[in-house]
């Protein structure tokens, strides 16, 4: 196991009540696999993400284990190293593109340069040769003609070259754990296509194990082994790809997955819904938080958290009246 998350809480400070962002997620990677975790905006995706990486704020109140066994050894909880250790393992041993990348890159620094700075930041290189590897971390992105486009700006380059730059800046120190926070959603159709054959390719190539965040039902569908469903900070549905989409458990994931068109829908029908809202950070209910717009409840789901129970091999989820059987 490469990657375990155990009984996970994120609060941040608030007024009357902390603002509640995640709440009781767990999770683990094997390696070699992709898990995509998935959820609308708000639901705790890209928290959860900043938190294996360490970066979120001191205000931060975090709860709960994030182990990592980096190069096969024994599992260290992230959240209770030092920052020393912290800086070896961010970058190295794991790695994160961020979802907006013109936001994400310094604007008034060469694109190949802080590809070669991720590599000197460590490595003991030399300059010139921390720029060679930056360069042959564009042409393994597939950017063409890398030698040139490393001298150039981020304003330069479209959103897709972008988007390759971070991915060489992840990659190039060979890390064993890949965190993708919606890499495409900026992106059309067509480069959102190459992005997604180019992450499967480095995957294959150099082994890498991957959280594959994003809102988007049918990526996710093409690039991960498992997926995870997140909703209002909590984690209610855990299964294979295929147990997610052919027979999900969760109402919330029904929900997701009624609301996608398909070939078959009528067309001039209305496309289905959820109703009510997502609750806000500070009005979450004790229970269920999806308990106030499933047509499943029960008086139990609105006491206290469900438990995330095993309804079949490898298949969780959060609902006490789910019925597993039941297939879209």
């Amino acid at each position: 196991m490469l990657l375990e998350i155990r009984n996970l809480s994120i609060e941040f400070p608030g007024t009357p009540t902390p603002l509640v962002a995640v709440r009781d997620v767990g999770f683990n990677l094997s390696r070699g696999e992709v898990l995509g975790l998935v959820g609308e905006s708000g639901s705790g995706k890209s928290v959860t993400s900043l938190a294996i990486m360490r970066l979120l704020p001191s205000q931060a109140t975090i709860g709960g284990e994030i182990l990592f066994a980096a190069n096969g050894g024994a599992p260290e909880n992230l959240l209770q190293l030092d920052a020393e250790r912290v800086r070896q393992l961010r970058g190295s041993g794991i790695s994160m593109i961020f979802q907006e990348p013109m936001t994400a890159l310094n604007p008034v620094m060469c694109v190949g340069e802080q590809v070669a700075e991720a590599v000197r930041a460590h490595n003991r290189v030399a300059k010139k040769e921390s720029w060679k590897r930056a360069v042959e971390a564009l042409r393994e992105v597939a950017i063409p003609d890398p030698e040139r486009r490393a001298h150039d700006y981020p304003h330069q380059l479209s959103g897709g070259m972008r988007q390759r730059v971070m991915i060489a800046m992840a990659i190039v120190n060979r890390p064993q754990l890949l965190i993708a926070d919606e890499p495409t959603t900026a992106l059309d159709v067509t480069i959102q296509a190459q992005i997604l054959d180019l992450l499967a390719s480095l995957r294959d190539r150099f082994g890498l194990t991957m959280l594959f965040i994003s809102h988007d039902l049918a990526v996710v569908s093409k690039v991960a082994d498992r997926v995870a469903v997140m909703y209002a900070g909590s984690l209610v549905e855990l299964a294979a790809r295929e147990q997610i989409f052919r027979a999900p458990a969760h109402p919330y994931t029904r929900g997701l997955l009624d609301a996608v068109p398909t070939l078959k829908t009528e067309r001039g029908r209305p496309l289905e819904t959820i109703e009510g809202t997502v609750p806000p950070l500070r009005d979450v209910p004790p229970g269920c938080p999806f308990e106030p717009r499933c047509d499943l409840r029960v008086p139990e789901c609105a006491r206290a958290l469900p438990p995330l129970v095993e309804i079949s091999p490898g298949h969780w989820a959060r609902c006490p009246v789910a019925n597993p059987a039941r297939a879209l």
